[in-house]
């Protein structure tokens, strides 16, 4: 693993040097939003179906009021946003402000949502939402590439009503004896340049069964093609 892994560091040496600079950095996060806009709509429809049931139940979380007070960590291009029931009151958060114009065209396209709050912030610190007052908490494909998973995690409790309830879809490290595990750790040093940070062998599972939920509802799924390193992911929710 060692061997190949320096191998392809190797190869892409020039980006390493740009990162060790501080330049690639800066530079990708002015070109993801417009990667992400391409890919995002492409994986959408593989896990289509997968994500239709995910959020099948959010209205069971909405408050009194019957209204859904609902946060989006690493709201992305709002990818998420046609799953959603109706008069959702909405919240995104995202660290890339980038994506602002993404965002505001996949709210045009949706129009049944109500946009309450725009946050340029980082999973691990959403001091501007005050504690309990969230119903429910999503977060897609994001958990991967965060700094600290046990910090977000521990702000999605704290902003969570409760009862309320976190949602969840993560690619995440394979069976340690497999070769899709193999590959995820030789490629994880530079995967992180083309993710924006984003690891292909964390244990996502681990942390989320360590923080203290009431309930945890998870299910292990393979997205295709198989072969590729994110092929594995957890999905589900979990109750405060």
């Amino acid at each position: 693993v060692s061997f190949l892994q320096r191998c392809i560091q190797l190869l892409l040496l020039p980006m390493h040097v740009l990162a060790c600079l501080g330049l690639w950095d800066s530079f990708y996060k002015k070109v993801f939003p417009y990667i992400m806009a391409k890919v995002a709509p492409i994986y959408n429809h593989k896990v289509y179906k997968q994500k239709q049931e995910l959020f099948g139940n959010l209205r069971k979380f909405a408050g009194p009021s019957g209204q859904l007070a609902l946060l989006e960590i690493g709201t992305g291009t709002g990818t998420n946003f046609q799953f959603y029931p109706p008069g959702c009151r909405l919240t995104c958060t995202d660290p890339n402000p980038n994506f602002r114009r993404f965002l505001l065209k996949s709210l045009s396209e949706n129009r049944h949502l109500k946009l309450e709050h725009l946050v340029v912030a980082s999973g691990e610190d959403l001091h501007q939402i005050p504690d309990g007052t969230v119903d429910v908490v999503v977060c897609t494909l994001v958990l991967c590439s965060v700094t600290n998973v046990k910090k977000v995690l521990t702000e999605v409790l704290r902003v969570l009503r409760l009862g309320g309830a976190f949602y969840f879809l993560e690619h995440v490290a394979a069976d340690h004896s497999s070769w899709t595990y193999f590959w995820q750790k030789v490629c994880d040093p530079v995967w992180k340049y083309f993710g924006d940070g984003c690891s292909l062998s964390r244990e996502t599972q681990k942390e989320l069964e360590k923080t203290n939920f009431s309930e945890l509802n998870l299910r292990c799924i393979h997205v295709t093609p198989y072969w590729i390193p994110t092929s594995p992911h957890i999905i589900g929710y979990a109750v405060k």
